[in-house]
């Protein structure tokens, strides 16, 4: 049985003294056990992160890395550091790095390598558009987007990766896919795996669902077979609404 990963992707919110203070609010919230759980701060946060997590048992991602492992790339993070800092995950190819960054399921694919490789494990992001929804090619882009981003990736490495399925049109826009359509891609996504890969694969591989997910509409989401849990937006900011959303996922 795939367990569920609850990850809070904090985009670039909260201070130092924000991230202490709402950490430690998470941290007194009532989680159940048998589900992971994810922190995603801004990379200046990280650190400060990692000391209040140290022996919670939750993971700690970052939300972005270079495919480098070091050099001269001005701005830019790599796996070394990440590690350094404390974190164990990190979050790969999102919506917002695709469009206002003009990341490729290429370099994303390159960056899944380098973390995989280093022992971080990836977070992988898929979805499509309201224009690609409406005309009918959901399955092409996103299946485009999984083919790209897990070429010539093993099995194994499959296995030990998450896939985040988030149409673009439902991320921080309060409007969210109903479960039967979030429940119809990841089944699709399930599927594909299965078909580049074998049954077995599919059936390990965790795949999230994101794209507001809040405490009044968790529940029904991760009810749904093939969805392993969710990487929460806007609802992490707040440790009474993630900590909801944590506890659906026990339920």
């Amino acid at each position: 049985m795939r367990k569920k990963l609850i990850a809070g992707n904090w985009k670039m919110y909260k201070t130092i003294p924000e991230t202490e203070e709402l950490i430690k609010a998470v941290l007194k919230e009532a989680l159940p056990k048998g589900v992971g759980i994810a922190i995603c701060p801004p990379f200046t946060s990280l650190m400060a992160a990692a000391s209040l997590l140290k022996g919670s048992g939750i993971h700690l991602g970052a939300q972005n890395m270079s495919e480098n492992d070091e050099g001269a790339f001005t701005g830019e993070i790599s796996w070394k550091m990440l590690k350094s800092a404390g974190c164990d995950m990190v979050i790969l190819g999102h919506s917002e790095r695709r469009q206002y960054y003009g990341e490729t399921n290429e370099k994303v694919n390159a960056k899944a390598r380098k973390a995989l490789a280093n022992g971080l494990t990836p977070i992988v992001c898929v979805g499509e558009t309201l224009q690609e929804r409406e005309g009918g090619v959901m399955e092409k882009v996103v299946g485009g987007q999984i083919r790209g981003c897990l070429a010539g990736f093993s099995a194994p490495d499959v296995e030990s990766l998450v896939i985040a399925y988030e149409p673009v049109w439902a991320i921080g826009t309060g409007r969210n896919a109903t479960p039967e359509q979030a429940q119809s891609v990841h089944a699709f996504i399930r599927g594909l795996v299965s078909e580049l890969h074998s049954a077995a694969t599919a059936e390990k591989i965790v795949i999230q669902y994101g794209g507001s997910v809040k405490p009044d509409n968790a529940a029904n989401l991760l009810c749904q077979h093939d969805i392993d849990g969710a990487l929460v937006g806007g609802a992490c900011l707040k440790a009474e609404s993630f900590g909801a959303i944590i506890r659906a996922a026990g339920v």
